[in-house]
């Protein structure tokens, strides 16, 4: 079979967009304190789980919050439902951590430029904090902001005890050294899970990551909200970013899931594809995989979000995944939808850590 025509683009779709809102000052320290390093390298962080009455001790990268399962209806993984049911046990646990401690968690942003899609989707983040309880915090530098400035924002939130994890939005300007800038969060508040200690923690054995980032994990979630067995399942990633595609594909091996990742380099993709019981689509190329590549009974996780024109919108367009939705349907047993898949399930996983970061920095069970 001829290899399949494919342009793979790293995946830092609105999936990743972060929480934005203005509440507070924010109290500028120099840069040269801004790369805080873990007290624990050695020892790993200990898992913690939501409270409830249901719950059992989970491990940070991926286990699910309660043990109740829901029933996939009409091959739909719906992970505004489930997202929405995550929001109310977080919620739970944000007022049980009020009551107790008198300790509100908090999340901070900070944003350089005005690009309107990032506002769009943090929007959304920013409802999400208010509906659970959750604080939240901003610095809004401009486009033409310094390095130095915004090392001064991170410096300033990684001293800060209120606030419990940092986000840094994505993409940053071009004059900006991304790398430098990320790796100055401190690990323990770096609840996107994009820094190299926590990525070094999840590839290794025998060690826990502070966090997962939110949307590998929200896709593992969602396959033990439903129970849909991982072990011993041969699963397929398609695409290999730092943001999604490597670190859900350590997952799955944490998983005990026999895992390959498809690229812009592989052959025969859909050969591939088609072997897969779990497939994982992250590449950021509307509707990509066919029908014809799914293996009956497959399940298909679906993490691409993609405009395509559509003149019947209001809007011009409408959005769509990597996988052709209407096609794989009638081969898996089961597919996320786009949007209201993995999307939701992003941001619920953002606020649960959170949620872990500030009860891990109080010691609170």
């Amino acid at each position: 079979m001829a290899a399949a025509s494919m342009v793979f683009t790293d995946c830092s779709s609105p999936a990743a967009a972060r929480l934005i809102q203005r509440t507070t000052p924010l109290l500028l320290r120099t840069a040269q304190n801004a790369v805080v390093f873990p007290r624990c390298l050695l020892n790993p962080p200990r898992s913690l789980s939501i409270h409830s009455s249901s719950s059992s001790p989970s491990q940070l990268s991926s286990a699910s919050i309660v043990n109740e399962k829901l029933e996939i209806v009409n091959k739909r993984l719906d992970g505004k439902k489930v997202a929405e049911k995550i929001r109310g046990e977080i919620a739970e646990e944000v007022l049980r951590m009020k009551d107790a401690i008198g300790v509100v968690p908090g999340l901070a942003v900070i944003l350089v430029g005005d690009r309107e899609e990032s506002a769009t989707y943090v929007s959304k983040k920013k409802e999400a904090c208010e509906v659970v309880g959750i604080t939240s915090f901003e610095v809004h530098l401009p486009e033409n902001a310094t390095k130095q400035q915004v090392l001064e924002a991170i410096s300033g939130f990684n001293e800060d005890p209120t606030v419990h994890g940092i986000l840094v939005q994505l993409p940053l300007p071009r004059h900006m050294d991304e790398q430098n800038i990320l790796n100055a969060v401190s690990i323990e508040k770096d609840v996107d899970g994009f820094h190299p200690l926590n990525i070094g923690c999840l590839a290794m054995r025998g060690r826990e990551p502070f966090f997962v980032p939110c949307t590998p994990k929200g896709c593992i979630e969602l396959l033990h909200r439903y129970d849909i067995p991982i072990k011993g399942k041969r699963a397929v990633v398609i695409g290999r970013s730092n943001i999604v595609g490597m670190p859900v594909a350590l997952l799955l091996q944490r998983e005990d899931a026999t895992v390959s990742i498809v690229h812009s380099q592989t052959k025969n993709p859909e050969e591939l594809i088609k072997q897969a019981d779990i497939v994982i689509a992250a590449v950021g190329q509307a509707n990509m995989v066919k029908g014809s590549w799914v293996k009956p009974g497959a399940v298909v996780i679906d993490v691409g979000i993609n405009p395509i024109e559509d003149k019947t919108k209001h809007s011009g367009f409408r959005l769509v995944g990597d996988v052709c939705y209407k096609e794989a349907k009638e081969i898996a047993s089961a597919i996320t939808p786009v949007p209201g898949g993995v999307g939701p399930m992003t941001i619920a996983m953002l606020l649960t850590n959170t949620l872990i970061s500030a009860k891990r920095i109080h010691n609170f069970q």
